[in-house]
């Protein structure tokens, strides 16, 4: 209790009075001390973020929320609100025009995915079919499917004789995720599904790729992300750098699904939970960095 009543004072308060006192000591503004006494990176963005969100002024909390192609008159419109003279901090504007980036990429990149989500895999649009297909060559080069329609999928750890079924939840996402990690990143992908066709330790490859697209959608929604994407992507993140977060999930979750050695598939909820926990706190790192460390084709 005492701790959100000292939030309150602080926020609605002090910190106000300490911003203006640091400032009239340094002769530079909050902004200015984030940019410069940072490296770029989470801790800089975050703090900036904290920084426009906290701040009573509407250009600065609107800059959030503006469009990418407004950014830069944003930045401008900060300095001057800010009284900050470009002769006397000339790497201010492109430090705060990153951190912009950043922040507001954050936003519209889950609006992308989302959408991406949302739209239902149809066997009746070329394009679904095909992509499906091309995750089954992908995995499979030297196997040709019976038919469209067949107990194969089940090679690849789908649940029935048609794969659309399975694609609810996460909508066209959970097929662009596995179809991405197995064109980007192939030998790692084959390696996974061998793995996931264990006698003893396997699991079903496909529908734990859906699981773990449901598991990088959450974090990201939740905003658990930024702080990697702040730190791997110097602007604003797109759906490549989403589909790259998926695929260090999918490779570390079969790295530590082998490790730990499941007596039965039926605890996979256990180990998921625990694998998730794993993420979350890494994500808590200032320096975190979930990239796959293999070579991707592109």
């Amino acid at each position: 209790m005492l701790g959100y009543i000292w939030q309150y004072v602080y926020t609605s308060f002090l910190r106000y009075w300490l911003k203006w006192f640091i400032r009239q000591a340094t002769g530079t503004c909050e902004l200015q001390r984030i940019c410069s006494g940072n490296k770029p990176g989470a801790t800089r963005t975050s703090k900036a973020e904290y920084s426009l969100r906290s701040s009573k002024n509407k250009v600065l909390r609107g800059a959030l929320e503006a469009s990418k192609d407004q950014l830069e008159k944003c930045a401008d419109q900060i300095m001057k609100e800010k009284n900050v003279k470009p002769q006397k901090d000339p790497l201010f504007k492109e430090s705060l025009h990153i951190c912009l980036l950043q922040i507001t990429g954050n936003s519209s990149l889950y609006v992308s995915v989302e959408n991406m989500r949302k739209e239902v895999f149809s066997s009746e649009n070329q394009e679904h079919e095909a992509m499906l297909l091309k995750l089954w060559d992908l995995l499979m080069p030297t196997v040709k499917l019976d038919s469209r329609i067949t107990k194969q999928w089940g090679d690849i750890g789908f649940q029935g004789d048609d794969p659309k079924t399975d694609f609810r939840g996460m909508g066209l996402l959970g097929l662009i995720n596995l179809v991405f990690f197995s064109e980007n990143y192939t030998e790692e992908a084959r390696q996974v599904l061998s793995h996931a066709n264990h006698p003893k330790l396997g699991y079903s490859y496909a529908i734990v790729g859906i699981n773990l697209t449901e598991m990088a959608y959450s974090l990201l929604k939740s905003g658990e992300l930024k702080p990697h994407f702040y730190n791997t992507v110097p602007g604003t993140p797109e759906l490549r750098q989403f589909h790259q977060l998926y695929c260090y999930l999918a490779y570390e979750f079969d790295k530590f699904w082998v490790a730990e050695e499941p007596e039965s598939i039926m605890q996979f909820n256990q180990y998921r939970e625990k694998f998730h926990t794993i993420v979350k706190t890494n994500l808590q790192d200032p320096d975190v960095n979930l990239t796959l460390t293999a070579c991707s084709k592109k």
